[in-house]
C-alpha cells in the first residue's frame, strides 16, 4: 500500500517521512516565527498557545510536520514529546499529509440511521480510498466523523468543517468530484465557498479572513424552536429584576440561595449514610 498523501502501513502506523523533518526555509521560518509571537501574546503562559500553533503549522505544511513539532517545542519551551502528545490525541491535526481537503461523513447514531453509513460506503468505493487515506491526486481525504453537532440536518457531511445538510450518497458523490475537478463549492451554511485545509488551518489558528459573516449561521430545522415560540406567544421567564435576596422555605431571607429548605451540608449527607443497626431492639 502506498504511502504517499498519508495512507498508513498495513499495521496501522502512521508513516513520518524524512522530508518533514528538513528544516524550513528562512523567509518561511521568518513569517511562521512573527505569526507565532502573535498568537503568543494572547496567553498569559506561553505553552497555551500550542493548540493554535499546530493550526499555524498545517497552514503551511498542510500536517504538523516533525519541523513543526520541533519549531512549536523550542517556541514554546516544551519538549517534542510533549508537543507530539497533543498532536496525536486531537483528530483535527494529521500527521502525515493531507489532502486539499477532507471531507469527513458523520457515521454517529442519528446520521448513520438517517443514510450516513450508506453515504460513507458509497463515496468510499467511488474514490477508491478508506478512513483518513487521500486520493492519488491529493485532492481529497476521506475520514469518518463522529457527531457534528448537526442532528437537526442529518445526515451531515462537512468539508474542512464547514457544513453540507441533509445529503445524500449521491449528492456527496456530486461533492467531491465538483472539488476534485477543481469547481467552486458553496456550503450548506456558512461562508460563500469551502476554502483548502491550509486556508482553514490559518483560520482556526486565529487569524480571521474576514468571511465570518457570509451566508447563514442557522438553518431552518435549528430555528424551529424558535418561530413554535414567537407564534405561540411564549416567551422566556427572567425579564424582570431578580432578588438580591430570596426567602428560604420557613420565610427567613438567605443570601444568595435560592427558594427553598437549606440545610447544612453534613445535615444534607447524611441521608448518604449507612444507617445503624437497630437489630434486636425491640426483643426477639
Amino acid at each position: 500500500m502506498s504511502i504517499k498523501f498519508g495512507r498508513q502501513t498495513e499495521f496501522g502506523h502512521l508513516y513520518v517521512s524524512s522530508e518533514s523533518k528538513e528544516p524550513y526555509t528562512a523567509e518561511v521560518l521568518e513569517q511562521l516565527t512573527a505569526d507565532s509571537q502573535e498568537i503568543i501574546e494572547r496567553y498569559p503562559q506561553k505553552r497555551s498557545a500550542l493548540l493554535p500553533m499546530l493550526h499555524l503549522v498545517q497552514s503551511v505544511d498542510g500536517y504538523v510536520t516533525g519541523r513543526g513539532i520541533e519549531f512549536c517545542a523550542g517556541l514554546l519551551d516544551l519538549t517534542s514529546a510533549e508537543v507530539s502528545g497533543v498532536a496525536t490525541f486531537y483528530t483535527q491535526y494529521k500527521r502525515h499529509p493531507s489532502g486539499e481537503y477532507n471531507v469527513g461523513v458523520c457515521t454517529n447514531t442519528l446520521c448513520a440511521i438517517m443514510g450516513g453509513d450508506q453515504i460513507w460506503d458509497t463515496v468510499s468505493e467511488h474514490l477508491g480510498v478508506g478512513h483518513d487515506e487521500t486520493t492519488q491526486d491529493g485532492s481529497i481525504t476521506l475520514e469518518r466523523l463522529e457527531c457534528n453537532a448537526a442532528c437537526d440536518f442529518a445526515p451531515v457531511v462537512m468539508t474542512n468543517w464547514e457544513f453540507f445538510d441533509n445529503q445524500t450518497p449521491e449528492s456527496t458523490v456530486e461533492l467531491v468530484d465538483d472539488l476534485r475537478a477543481g469547481k467552486q463549492v458553496k456550503p450548506t451554511r456558512g461562508p460563500d465557498r469551502v476554502c483548502s485545509f491550509k486556508e482553514t488551518s490559518r483560520l482556526l489558528a486565529g487569524f480571521a479572513d474576514g468571511r465570518a459573516d457570509e451566508g447563514i449561521g442557522a438553518g431552518p430545522a435549528s430555528l424551529r424552536g424558535v418561530d413554535v415560540a414567537q407564534r405561540e406567544g411564549w416567551t422566556a421567564p427572567g425579564d424582570e429584576p431578580r432578588p438580591t435576596t430570596t426567602p428560604d422555605e420557613a420565610g427567613e431571607q438567605v443570601e444568595g440561595l435560592a427558594p427553598g429548605r437549606h440545610v447544612p451540608a453534613d445535615e444534607d449527607n447524611a441521608s448518604d449514610q449507612t444507617p445503624p443497626d437497630t437489630t434486636g431492639e425491640k426483643g426477639e
